[in-house]
């Protein structure tokens, strides 16, 4: 199976640009309700993915060192401070369905992006364990009714 078969495309899904500030990010998240979401920048290149636990921890520290921590200073320092580019591991749009389960297995959600490094959208660890449930519940039927017309 291909895994294009789970990809929400891009159009679809919520992301940050890594020249966002600080406050816009945090606003759009909070939008959308999400605890991670992707980073691209203006090129359309997948960055990385930040989290809310990114932001707690650059804000904690910032307060530890600056000791003041503003609306203001939310507006003035960009997101691209705080992303974490090895955290939420990417796949190509080309990988087999091995790579894309082993990579889901720690994460929310997958970014996928194409040859080049352009984001294309993301596959959700939901929506693969509801296609494996479903094949699975097709398998316990198929498997029933061949039980069936043995004993008929």
């Amino acid at each position: 199976m291909n895994i294009a078969f789970f990809l929400k495309p891009k159009v679809s899904v919520a992301f940050l640009y890594s020249d966002f500030t600080i406050r816009q990010s945090l606003e759009k998240m909070r939008y959308y309700g999400y605890t991670a979401i992707p980073v691209i920048n203006r090129e359309g290149k997948y960055v990385g993915t930040v989290s809310e636990g990114d932001f707690l921890w650059f804000i904690t520290s910032y307060i530890k060192s600056q000791f003041d921590i503003s609306e203001k200073t939310l507006e003035e320092i960009s997101l691209s401070k705080i992303i974490r580019t090895e955290s939420y591991k990417p796949v190509t749009i080309t990988s087999n369905m091995d790579e894309l389960l082993n990579v889901a297995m720690n994460q929310n959600f997958v970014p996928v992006i194409d040859d080049l490094g352009s984001f294309s959208g993301i596959v959700t660890r939901r929506d693969i364990i509801k296609y494996l449930v479903e094949k699975n519940n097709q398998i316990k039927s198929e498997t029933e009714k061949s039980k069936l017309a043995v004993v008929q």
